[in-house]
């Protein structure tokens, strides 16, 4: 999986993985996160999800990882259709920066953005990246995510279903696999975990699950 796929995604239109409203499980366990009005969260990989307006009102600053360009202009239309605010932009030699007071998303390869970009982070709130990545290189995301934070307290949200039936994304991660990405450096608490109702594309069986991840001390 390549870039190319996201970009052909977004521009056929194929947003099975967008939801038009707030996850209720990112509203559920927030308050799991050890956070304060003013703290900043990275959303990698954010799409235009209307989980960072509810970020947002929770008086939360946001900093967003995007491939899509076409999904981030698309979000700072939605999230400020009502004004006349326009995000300022600002074009690098690998990613373009939109920013509007407490949103700041980075459109580019998640890989290539650095500390010294994104800045302090104080959380990670995960419920599309992880998932949305082949196991070839979920390996080098988690190292990645972990050097970019700092190791910040993460809320990360899974899947888990019978992949021999059909192919992700969102790809099926188990227990397990968490526990290799993040235990050698997180304490893992799950905190929820239900069937998917119709399953997982209305094909196979399929579970969600909530983990909070925290920095070993």
């Amino acid at each position: 999986m390549d870039a190319q796929f996201w970009h052909d995604r977004w521009q056929r239109r194929e947003l099975g993985f967008h939801r038009e409203h707030v996850n209720p499980l990112l509203r559920d366990h927030l308050s799991q996160l050890p956070l304060t009005a003013g703290q900043t969260v990275l959303v990698p990989l954010c799409g235009k999800t209307r989980d960072i307006a509810y970020l947002l009102s929770q008086g939360l600053q946001v900093v967003g990882v995007e491939l899509s360009e076409t999904a981030v202009r698309e979000l700072f239309a939605e999230l400020f259709a009502d004004s006349d605010i326009e995000p300022q932009i600002q074009q690098y030699s690998n990613y373009i920066h939109y920013r509007v007071d407490h949103l700041s998303v980075f459109v580019g390869d998640f890989f290539a953005i650095q500390t010294e970009q994104v800045g302090s982070i104080d959380a990670v709130y995960d419920r599309a990246a992880l998932v949305a990545l082949p196991e070839s290189m979920r390996r080098d995301y988690t190292a990645h995510l972990r050097k970019l934070t700092d190791a910040a307290p993460q809320l990360l949200i899974t899947y888990e279903y019978d992949q021999t039936v059909i192919v992700g994304p969102p790809f099926s991660i188990s227990h397990e696999e968490v526990r290799q990405h993040y235990a050698s450096h997180f304490d893992i608490a799950k905190l929820f975990e239900a069937e998917v109702e119709g399953g997982m594309k209305g094909k196979t069986a399929s579970t969600e699950s909530v983990y909070l991840l925290r920095r070993r001390p």
